[in-house]
């Protein structure tokens, strides 16, 4: 029950039960059973699993329209944004954890797995292998049998590095809105949040001509060996990660037009700028350590 009184802020605001759990974790479990049927063949299943994303869409749509309508009515003081930080850091940090599986899948890889391959332990059994990365065509790390066909390694020049100036520009744009929010410039707020949203979406258009241009020219795909499978996992999980955060500075940006968000008032707008500046540090390493080293 609401801890509220009227006409005054609560210390600790409560929300009465709701049935937003209940319904999203049902959204959730029509997803992943009806993607598990999906890929053992089950006709159905691809019906059910985009039942479930719509079911979820649906109820996130009315839980965030419920906490929105809450924050600008009033009920929510400095203890309720004290807990949405601790909140979106630890969020946050599940992501670094994340996203640090896998760069070190691909550290594990190319320091121990690979080299552990072309020993003398396995030499009688693949007598050819060569321990190097990347690889480059059969009989190299790819495939010492000769079944994966020859690829050719994608390299920084030229998409990947025009893709790390567009995110480090957006960062940018992001930083001058927050502090424009923070002066009361509502109309600079507004236009420069404009730009880190094109900017984000020409990101994402960016990396799938990227992703085509791998396919059809460089015949690197996900059945590429070691090389391929962690460069489509390392990036296509970015990639998902800035459309979702595209999405959230986009609506964040509807808000704005809608007057929402004061220069003392405004943690939406702070935490998507805090998982916006975190996809931007994970492409630097991944811009690093996938595309130079």
């Amino acid at each position: 029950m609401s801890s509220s009184t009227t006409g005054a802020t609560p210390y600790y605001f409560v929300p009465q039960p709701s049935r937003h759990p209940a319904m999203a974790a049902f959204g959730l479990l029509c997803i992943i059973f009806g993607a598990a049927q999906w890929i053992n063949g089950v006709h159905w299943g691809m019906y059910l699993n985009f039942f479930g994303l719509l079911w979820l869409f649906v109820v996130l749509f009315q839980w965030f329209r419920q906490a929105i309508g809450e924050s600008e009515g009033g009920m929510y003081s400095h203890k309720i944004d004290i807990s949405f930080r601790w909140s979106m850091s630890w969020f946050i940090f599940s992501e670094v954890m994340f996203f640090g599986a896998f760069f070190t899948a691909l550290w594990w890889m190319r320091a121990h797995s690979v080299p552990a391959l072309g020993g003398i332990d396995n030499a009688l059994l693949w007598p050819d292998f060569k321990a190097v990365w990347p690889s480059v065509a059969p009989g190299t790390t790819a495939s010492p049998a000769g079944i994966i066909e020859p690829f050719q390694t994608m390299t920084p020049f030229w998409l990947p590095t025009i893709n790390t100036a567009l995110l480090l520009s957006s960062g940018v744009t992001l930083t001058i809105a927050h502090h424009a929010l923070r002066e009361n410039h509502r109309g600079r707020t507004l236009a420069f949040m404009w730009v880190t949203v094109l900017l984000g979406a020409t990101f994402v258009g960016v990396q799938a001509y990227e992703y085509f241009h791998a396919y059809t020219e460089l015949n690197l795909t996900l059945r590429s060996g070691a090389y391929g499978s962690t460069f489509f996992m390392l990036t296509g999980f970015h990639g998902f990660h800035v459309i979702v955060g595209m999405l959230m500075l986009f609506f964040i940006t509807l808000r704005l037009h809608k007057g929402h968000f004061t220069p003392d008032h405004h943690f939406g707008f702070e935490g998507a700028a805090w998982y916006w500046h975190f996809v931007d540090v994970v492409w630097l390493g991944l811009y690093t350590l996938v595309y130079w080293l």
